[in-house]
């Protein structure tokens, strides 16, 4: 049977040398659908790993409430993620935090309030600056660093304000010098009493870019705006073997105090994603659907290069099975160069897809994500592709007529 095999190997092997233009043009079909879906995989692998590290980053000990929408997930996303009012419904709010933090297993709870507003200084004003509203406990639980002075305290809270790193340079020039300035938001007033090191986080769990923002204290923001819709709760727990229970006691908490309500999500530790994972989810099914038709695609291609190929070896067919071959042989030997054609393309598409990964990474800071579950599917969609639509042509070569086919010359 190894022989047999062998045999049929080397034969799929000649005939698709006999033809390496239209092999090659047949092959990269595949790869091309096959780049896509690596390509997708890569992407979807490196911001997982990137939420993972942040979540890794903070602790294992985190809890995070969200608001939920009572819409379908699709409509709900879209109008989220692309409203100027991101959170004008969410059913969370400040006094919120306060019942939270009455379990013992609490360390610290902070909301998470984000406004775009205009930041006024002496010399430039600069539109649409994400301000995001806390509290003090934040500092206890995201792991920022200070650059210069100090995050918000009892001591200086009222009308303080903490500048992310680019966001300093780009309204004063400097990030050594601007502790003591003030900048105007919504005709309020508000002193510098930090700034953050650099941060440069591609990816937060929190969905914010902490380089571009301001920090005010979040009564100092519903002062500033009128409201301030809290998108986020981060709560801190004393041991993850708390996690359950102060979970349960979150949901029973928040669903009492809304006489009801459960438009709201608790969630720990893999159950945390980005704010925008849902979006990016629909985002990555629609161009792996569009992947999927490439593949489709490019196995019509090789089912139509075998059958151009059973036609020009009908001649052949015949001679193999007039010395003794079966049909059985005749649907291995095609169906072998159907394979081969395929698994070719899916090493070609392997290659390209992180060619692609890694040329992609040079200009993002997403790094591509390697991982043998990728390699497989690769290898067992190309396997799948060569089967599906080598199949028939297979067959068609093995049901000929060996008297019919030996009257037949190119």
């Amino acid at each position: 049977m190894a022989l047999l095999l062998k045999t049929h190997f080397k034969l799929a092997k000649a005939s698709i040398k006999e033809n390496r233009t239209r092999s090659f043009l047949t092959c990269l079909g595949i790869a091309i659908g096959v780049a896509s879906i690596i390509l997708i995989l890569s992407l979807t692998g490196s911001i997982s790993n990137l939420v993972k590290s942040e979540i890794n980053e903070i602790g294992n000990d985190l809890i995070v409430v969200r608001p939920t929408s009572t819409k379908d997930s699709i409509t709900s996303v879209v109008e989220e993620l692309t409203s100027a009012n991101t959170f004008q419904n969410s059913s969370l709010a400040a006094s919120d935090v306060d019942a939270i933090k009455k379990n013992g297993n609490v360390v610290a709870a902070s909301p998470i309030a984000i406004s775009n507003n205009t930041v006024i200084t002496e010399k430039n004003t600069l539109n649409s600056v994400t301000v995001l509203g806390t509290n003090l406990d934040f500092i206890k639980i995201e792991p920022l660093s200070i650059r210069y002075g100090a995050f918000l305290t009892e001591a200086n809270e009222e009308k303080s304000i903490v500048l992310g790193h680019t966001l300093s340079l780009a309204l004063f020039n400097t990030i050594n010098s601007t502790i003591g300035k003030t900048v105007t938001i919504m005709g309020e007033k508000y002193m510098i009493v930090g700034v953050l090191d650099k941060v440069d986080k591609a990816v937060s769990f929190n969905n914010v870019d902490y380089d571009n923002a301001a920090i005010i204290d979040i009564k100092n923001l519903e002062k500033a705006t009128g409201t301030a819709q809290v998108q986020q709760i981060n709560v801190k727990v004393s041991n993850t073997d708390s996690l359950s229970s102060v979970k349960e006691y979150i949901t029973t908490s928040l669903t009492e105090q809304k006489h009801g309500d459960t438009n709201f999500s608790v969630s720990y530790g893999d159950e945390i994603t980005h704010p925008a994972g849902s979006l990016f989810n629909i985002v990555s099914s629609m161009l792996a659907l569009v992947a999927g038709i490439s593949l489709i695609v490019g196995g019509i291609g090789i089912m139509n290069i075998m059958l151009v190929s059973v036609a020009e070896r009908t001649h052949e067919i015949g001679v193999r099975k007039a010395v003794g071959a079966s049909g059985r042989n005749i649907l291995i030997q095609f169906l072998f160069e159907s394979l081969i054609l395929s698994v070719l393309g899916g090493i070609f598409g392997m290659v390209l897809g992180y060619f692609f990964a890694f040329l992609l990474s040079t200009i993002t800071p997403f790094v591509p994500y390697i991982s043998w579950k990728i390699v497989g599917i690769t290898f067992a969609t190309a396997i799948i592709i060569g089967i599906l639509f080598g199949i028939y042509p297979a067959i068609k070569a093995a049901n000929k007529d060996s008297i019919e086919s030996l009257k037949h010359y190119r």
